[in-house]
């Protein structure tokens, strides 16, 4: 089959979602233009900052997509094939994780800009507001764990890894400059994206000519100490003001994240007359995967990102809706944000499509499988396929950078709520906090059966995708009990909830088989311990109502 036909049937896909469902969605959940948003009401120039629809697009996009719309359907892509991934991917998209993300911004909106545990405290109750809080800061430190983790493990690859790690430091740099320039020189941010993103490009051909060598400290081995590296900065990101670094930063992530699937796209298409690209992967291999897992749940949970997730609702709530301009931008942020990530996930699939099962094998590594995809595309194009290559390592680094630092300054807001923590040091302790367990775990040495050193990121991507499919799950109920009393269509809601429910708890169970008293038995039972909980919450409150 030509690669181009099943891409093109995908993207069509999606725009009948966004304009007919999305349609459907922004009639149910009420937005009205004239409203006055949080951004406007209690701008502080912190945290409240209203921002227009397309730079808050770009934010929100690099902040909700990181590795998870890549990593996530290559990996479900080599255990179960490629036709029950895109179509997990499209129609997951469109019917559940569209909606999570687009109802979890809007209730935000609707309350004051509030985090989506205060939407299901002011629903249900304060006892599962507290419940809820527990649920989504553990949520929050095991994907700060793992894609803090992946990150360090491309920094750490001794062929590309320096020279990926340069020009990530250089993009770093480039965002800090661009956000002062915008603040303090009033410069448009027209004009600044014709500086800027050009100069991202200008770090990505200087990095293999200034490759950043990190060697191991205290007795860590390289990727160790690229972890630390990141959980300090985690830490700084977190504590300054989003115009400072989270802005700018969010909407060059956004800029090339959208540029590299598009460049990808040209490149498919050009590829598709010129070579011919056509789909070598199989389409299925099979019902489990290589470690006897069933695609029923499997397959959801590690897809994660690209169809449905709950961390969109943290970055929805917890910064977007702060910054939102008016109310009916929400459709394009939040349902179009998703259906955007559905199409980058497509890509990443296209990139392990191109090749055969052998030599899929031989990459293992999913940023290696994507660099090495995004570098056949690029190569249609006429571009050199090393900086093709070094181009979609960045591009996959990237990515992770803008969830790790919204990740982190999320599970601070997160911490502060639960305990109530306020004042001048509150921010900084919060973070501290937040990044303890993070720390302990991608600095101690894992190791499989066999005694073979495993990257922590490896571990935890499994409870990863299992919490964050049941945290989507959580939301959604939360929005539908406030959807039932305020008289609106909570079905839209609820139905999605309840499969991502049975979805999760099923995937947990089976990591709950591999030892209770083991970290990932211990894990998995405290999320499903709260989420039984917050389910009879839920329960209650629809009973009070009815």
């Amino acid at each position: 089959m030509n690669l181009l036909t099943l891409v093109l049937l995908s993207i069509a896909l999606l725009f009948l979602g966004y304009f007919l469902y999305g349609s459907v969605l922004a009639r149910a959940l009420g937005l009205n233009r004239e409203a006055i948003t949080p951004a406007n009401r209690f701008r502080d120039n912190m945290d409240f900052v209203p921002a227009g629809k397309f730079y808050l697009l770009g934010q929100h996009l690099s902040a909700i997509a990181a590795a998870g719309p890549i990593v996530g359907p290559i990996i479900a892509g080599l255990w179960f094939g490629w036709l029950p991934t895109i179509i997990w991917i499209i129609f997951g998209g469109i019917f559940i994780g569209g909606v999570h993300d687009f109802s979890a911004l809007t209730a935000s909106m609707k309350h004051q800009g509030k985090s989506i545990a205060e939407v299901i405290k002011a629903s249900m109750s304060g006892r599962a507001f507290i419940l809820f809080l527990l649920f989504l800061w553990f949520s929050l430190v095991y994907i700060i764990t793992a894609f803090c983790d992946i990150t360090a493990s491309t920094f750490a690859d001794k062929l590309n890894g320096p020279a990926v790690a340069s020009s990530s430091m250089m993009y770093l740099g480039l965002a800090v400059i661009m956000g002062q320039t915008i603040r303090k020189l009033k410069l448009s941010v027209g004009i600044s994206t014709l500086i800027f993103l050009p100069l991202v490009f200008v770090s990505i051909y200087l990095g293999p000519g200034l490759p950043l060598m990190v060697p191991g400290i205290f007795g860590m081995n390289t990727r160790m100490t690229w972890d630390m590296a990141l959980l300090i900065y985690c830490f700084i990101a977190s504590v300054i003001p989003v115009w400072m670094l989270l802005q700018p930063r969010g909407y060059l992530g956004g800029f090339f994240l959208s540029f590299t699937a598009g460049l990808s796209f040209l490149g498919i298409v050009i590829g598709s007359f010129t070579q011919n690209l056509m789909i070598q992967f199989p389409a299925f291999k099979g019902w489990v995967n290589p470690e006897g897992l069933p695609l029923f749940p499997i397959l959801f949970t590690t897809v994660a990102c690209g169809a449905c997730s709950g961390f969109h609702s943290i970055v929805a709530s917890g910064t977007t809706s702060k910054q939102i301009s008016r109310e009916t931008d929400a459709k394009l942020i939040g349902y179009g944000g998703m259906l955007l990530e559905s199409f980058v996930a497509i890509i990443a699939l296209s990139a392990l499509l191109v090749i055969s099962n052998a030599r899929a094998s031989e990459l293992q590594d999913p940023s290696h499988i994507f660099a090495n995809g995004i570098a056949v595309f690029l190569g249609s194009l006429g571009i050199n396929k090393a900086f093709a290559f070094n181009f979609a390592l960045l591009a996959f680094a990237t990515f992770v950078y803008d969830t790790l630092d919204v990740a982190t300054r999320l599970g601070r807001y997160v911490f502060q709520e639960l305990t109530g923590w306020k004042g001048r040091l509150s921010a900084y302790g919060a973070t501290f906090a937040t990044l303890i367990l993070p720390f302990i775990f991608v600095t101690r040495e894992i190791k499989d059966p066999q005694g073979n050193i495993i990257p922590a990121w490896k571990l935890f991507w499994t409870v990863f995708g299992s919490s964050n499919q049941l945290l989507a799950a959580l939301v959604l109920l939360g929005i539908s009990v406030w959807l039932f009393k305020e008289k609106r269509r909570h079905l839209l809601t609820l139905l999605p909830s309840i499969f991502m429910m049975l979805v999760a708890a099923v995937s947990l169970l089976f990591i709950l088989k591999t030892g209770l008293l083991t970290p990932m038995g211990i894990t998995g039972s405290i999320l499903l311990i709260l989420a039984i909980l917050l389910i009879i919450e839920a329960a209650a409150s629809f009973a009070r109502k009815s």
